[in-house]
């Protein structure tokens, strides 16, 4: 008995794994690619999978469950984190917790969970890294099945320098992540 059901799991694992196999190849397509395109996306696949691995230093949550969410606004944007089941509790209330302390820490000019996370050359971070003290305001909410960060600024050279550091992120979380837009807030509700 213990035999056969170790065969089956095996069977299954295998066809597990040649489905997600056949999903990737669909997925990176380099039929219609030309040499830099394909260097690109490569470039582009082995940093996210860089910055998902660092991102288990930092963020208490699990990347693949979750979303990130950057809305850019003409006075900053929002960031959101959202747990793709929201059933999950144990995510969301992980999300509450990361997003109320980095909102804390980068009211103090802490900015060293994205430079762990994205490096130190990441856009817009050094810009957001000498901000003085009360030029961003960030404010957090509870939104349903996670959290979000809303920054405001006066200042448009702290705009652009938040808008440069959404557009990493997007990049840098790949799937895991999504461009809002700001009208987005609207659908946010508490819990």
């Amino acid at each position: 008995m213990t035999k056969a059901l170790a065969v089956c799991i095996t069977i299954l694992a295998l066809a597990i794994s040649l489905h997600a196999q056949s999903t990737d190849e669909k997925l990176m397509d380099h039929s219609n690619m030309d040499h830099s395109a394909h260097m690109k996306m490569m470039a582009d696949a082995q940093r996210q999978a860089q910055v998902s691995q660092r991102g288990k230093d930092v963020m208490p949550f699990d990347l693949a469950a979750t979303t990130h969410v950057f809305s850019k606004r003409a006075d900053g944007g929002i960031q959101q984190v959202i747990a793709k089941n929201p059933q999950d509790k144990v995510q969301v209330k992980l999300v509450r917790q990361h997003l109320q302390q980095i909102r804390d820490e980068f009211l103090k000019g802490d900015f060293s969970g994205p430079t762990h996370i994205h490096g130190q050359s990441m856009p817009g971070l050094a810009e957001l890294q000498r901000a003085k003290s009360g030029q961003i305001a960030i404010a957090y909410e509870n939104v349903k099945s996670g959290a979000a960060l809303t920054y405001k600024t006066i200042d448009p050279s702290l705009v652009i320098a938040l808008h440069k550091w959404f557009d990493a992120q997007l990049s840098d979380h790949g799937k895991d992540a999504m461009e809002g837009h700001h009208d987005h807030l609207g659908e946010m509700k508490k819990p």
